[in-house]
């Protein structure tokens, strides 16, 4: 049974009932072994057990099929709230690829080249600087900055070669310049977000190194500019009703409330919750639409998303990219290039906005060349695998989610019931 908008609800119950193995000892047509997908399970409940989390969800599907979809433990431990399958999580970077999407569906429609520099668009970025650190044997280290020696492209925005950190420069004092100027303050418009960002200079010359931050909150704005709308109208309009993500977007209102996961913080081998601002922000409205880190969603919806980028840009007859474009968003696109911050872990490139595989014998772990993924601040985690047409999605709450173990044995146990 195919992933349909009007029938996802009725198909994604009827598809848990996926114990029941087809003639060839498989899930029925996916060729996933129903005894191997169980070991999910059974180390999932053994993390809750022993209070290393409270819940998370995990989801598989192959083929265009749901071939594993089960909560596990709670969506509120002290409130004794089961993990639902519609539970809505916090997905902070797991915004990042829908960006990417979205910047690619204007490029799709000829509003500008890849490598167009962003001033032509915010003209804020016109003339970089970039901060250059030296340690010098009579001062000790000196900060100065030089003129960047090219222009930011859309392309470096999109792959984060901007020269754009989460960080921030240092001023000739060492003071963190995006601090004095509240740059990651959320209760302002990205408008006046990124034109903070664009008075700061640079952490290196653009297109040298890897380095992840804000690129995508400067493409956000570049989406506003070039459509002429707010990026969380654009986003409603052309990515979240037209795939029927109907649970995803900048805040969780108050008849969805009793459905938001609860945030916790790592404390020794367990847990406790969260006292961050985001354990409760996201219950009001949003003000800043940020295209990094964000966005609300649930593992349903997150799916129908994943299928469309899987499918090739289309998903139950609409076409939100073409193929090419997938694919261009899907390949490495940087080669031997340094890197500040190493998120990808061994064997992995990076495309726009996703890391990407460039084989098993090099990352060390079971998957396929050309595998991409990405995840969230709070463990929330997705993989796409073209050659074995498989999505998996992981989904916890635990800010900051400094022990990856769970998203990772999550993807190792699924790839282990592959059967066919």
């Amino acid at each position: 049974m195919k992933l349909t908008t009007r029938a996802l609800p009725v198909v994604l119950c009827s598809l848990l009932a996926v114990a029941a193995a087809g003639q060839n000892g498989t899930t029925s047509g996916t060729g996933l072994s129903p005894e191997r997908l169980a070991r999910i399970g059974a180390v999932m409940n053994e993390h809750v057990a022993k209070g290393r989390i409270a819940g998370a969800i995990g989801l598989i599907a192959r083929r265009g099929k749901v071939s594993y979809f089960e909560t596990y433990g709670f969506q509120d431990k002290e409130a004794a709230i089961p993990m639902r399958e519609d539970t809505i999580f916090r997905m902070y970077s797991m915004t990042k690829p829908i960006t990417g999407a979205a910047v690619l569906m204007l490029y799709e429609e000829g509003k500008f080249f890849l490598t167009d520099p962003v001033s032509k668009y915010l003209p804020e970025f016109a003339n970089m600087k970039v901060t250059v650190v030296e340690n010098d044997a009579e001062n000790g280290k000196v900060i100065r900055t030089v003129p960047a020696q090219r222009q930011i492209t859309i392309l470096d925005l999109l792959r984060h070669t901007s020269g754009i950190d989460y960080r921030g420069p240092q001023d000739s004092d060492g003071k963190l310049i995006y601090e004095k100027l509240g740059t990651n303050n959320t209760d302002q418009t990205i408008a006046e977000m990124v034109k903070k960002i664009a008075q700061a200079p640079l952490v290196h010359q653009p297109g040298t190194m890897w380095e992840y931050g804000l690129s995508m909150d400067v493409l956000a704005r570049l989406v506003e500019v070039v459509s002429g709308k707010t990026y969380d109208k654009f986003l409603e309009e052309r990515i979240f009703k037209p795939l029927a993500m109907v649970d995803t977007g900048y805040n969780v209102p108050p008849e969805k409330a009793s459905r938001f996961a609860r945030l916790y913080a790592p404390d020794g081998e367990a847990i406790k919750p969260s006292t961050s601002p985001a354990q409760s922000s996201y219950l009001k409205p949003a003000v800043n639409f940020g295209g990094g880190s964000q966005l609300v969603s649930t593992a349903r919806d997150y799916l129908r998303f994943c299928q469309m980028l899987l499918n090739g840009g289309e998903l139950d007859g609409v076409r939100i990219l073409s193929r090419k474009s997938v694919e261009l968003m899907s390949a490495d696109h940087l080669g031997d290039m340094p890197r500040g911050t190493d998120l990808m872990g061994p064997g992995y490139g990076f495309g726009l906005t996703v890391a990407v595989s460039r084989g098993v014998g090099r990352t060390g772990a079971t998957g396929s060349a050309g595998e991409y993924f990405w995840g969230g601040a709070a463990g929330t985690r997705f993989w796409i695998d073209p050659k074995e047409q498989m999505i998996g999605i992981f989904m916890i709450q635990i800010l900051p989610h400094t022990n990856l173990t769970y998203g990772t044995q999550f993807r190792q146990l699924a790839y282990q019931a592959i059967s066919d």
